[in-house]
């Protein structure tokens, strides 16, 4: 019995450092990935989540930044949209919303396209991919950019919340772009085509 107890504990000691090693290296996984961006605290809290699956693939760290940069795409632009329907903006402020809601659009449109390529990378045309990837999601970025650009008064606090919300998003997608640019930097080696 005194035996069987010292094993269960020696398991249980066991699974628990593992575990703890595995979270470690998960979380040098997320670092690594992220040393490439501009904000990489940023990219560290958003990418966590797929510490352990990504791994060290760039392959997988890039389609990972483009896909939280599409949530995060579509959470502001249900912000806009709410805030536009609410009806509180006016003047040439309420025109600027609308334009911001319609280059949000532009801006997921490009990042849908660009996912859908990095789920079907071949390095047979890997260097095309990765010079579409970067021109896609480039232009997201100058969508998110050119949001901000029509509104008068940026004094008001709605648009002052309005400008840190585009302002996060556009940083999250600066760091999928650099996680997309490390993919074309370390090259074909790290694609297999299905």
């Amino acid at each position: 019995m005194i035996i069987m107890a010292r094993l269960m504990l020696l398991l249980a000691l066991f699974l628990s450092f593992t575990s703890r090693m595995v979270f470690a290296k998960g979380k040098d996984n997320v670092r690594e990935a992220c040393s490439v961006t501009r904000y990489q605290d940023i990219c560290v809290h958003s990418l966590a989540q797929f510490s352990n699956t990504a791994g060290r693939s760039p392959s997988k760290w890039a389609r990972a930044g483009v896909s939280v940069t599409i949530s995060e795409v579509k959470n502001v632009q249900a912000y806009l949209t709410k805030l536009k329907r609410n009806g509180r903006m006016k003047g040439r402020n309420r025109v600027a919303l609308s334009d911001c809601v319609e280059t949000f659009g532009y801006a997921l449109d490009e990042l849908h396209r660009s996912l859908g390529v990095l789920r079907r990378l071949s390095k047979s045309t890997f260097s095309t991919q990765m010079g579409d990837l970067n021109t896609w999601i480039s232009a997201a970025l100058t969508d998110e950019d050119t949001c901000l650009d029509g509104f008068g008064d940026k004094t008001g606090r709605e648009i002052k919340l309005l400008q840190k919300r585009v302002q996060n998003v556009s940083y999250i997608t600066s760091n999928a772009l650099a996680l997309v640019n490390k993919l074309a930097t370390t090259g074909l080696g790290s694609v297999t085509d299905p």
